[in-house]
């Protein structure tokens, strides 16, 4: 079942932010951490809590690190452990780490049932269409059609980012064990990829992080201002 308002703990060191807005609606879900290495999501993600982000309507579920151990020590994985972005759904009986906390999101998904799942990732190289894999300065969707949602709010994130190579550029890119392609399999809803640049200084790149969740949840009606 849903959870309730509150921190939850997945574990001793992940806590899983729910608010409840007193107005129905949608639910969302926003993460950041899954590679240990990408950290501007998470400062994000961290400085969104600092300043009491809200749903107007619905429920908003904040995850600001989902891999622990990898972000602790700024590697895309713990030395000796697995990839968690390729993990996904998960074995709740595996020895692996990963494999368990994967299978434990999914279920998590699988109750609330989100309308919008959203990663927060980092890249180390600028998207360019003749160079496969580039992630970076993109919005990454799994399926097609588009989700109409990405064209909104790359609209609107490059009207506010307008410096040397700051645009941001839509990119079809599944990757079926992510836990945006899976959420996106199991209930349906819009799954997506933020990536920046790292080659942007790091405050740089949180406003962005902060920019397209803001707007992602407006998008959705999450929150109504």
């Amino acid at each position: 079942m849903p959870l309730p308002a509150g921190v939850h703990w997945f574990s001793p060191t992940l806590p899983i932010h729910v608010f409840k807005a007193r107005a129905e609606g949608p639910t969302a879900v926003v993460q950041a951490g899954i590679h240990g290495d990408e950290v501007a999501g998470v400062h994000a993600l961290e400085e969104l809590l600092e300043e009491e982000v809200r749903p107007s309507h619905g429920t908003l579920i904040v995850v600001p690190v989902m891999n622990p151990p990898a972000y602790r020590a700024r590697l895309r994985m713990p030395i000796g452990g697995l990839d968690l972005n390729r993990c996904f759904p998960g074995d709740a009986d595996a020895p692996e780490r990963e494999l368990r906390l994967a299978r434990r999101f999914m279920d998590l998904m699988l109750d609330e049932r989100p309308v919008l799942c959203l990663t927060l990732h980092e890249s180390k190289k600028r998207f360019r269409p003749d160079i496969v894999p580039s992630f970076g300065q993109t919005l990454v969707y799994g399926v097609e059609p588009r989700p109409p949602v990405v064209d909104r709010v790359l609209s609107r994130l490059n009207e506010r980012f307008t410096e040397d190579e700051e645009s941001f550029d839509p990119l079809h890119y599944p990757v079926s064990t992510s836990s945006t392609e899976v959420t996106v399999q199991a209930v349906g809803c819009v799954g997506l990829c933020f990536e920046t640049w790292m080659g942007f200084d790091e405050g740089r790149r949180i406003k962005m992080h902060k920019a397209v969740v803001e707007l992602l949840l407006d998008d959705v009606g999450v929150r109504k201002l």
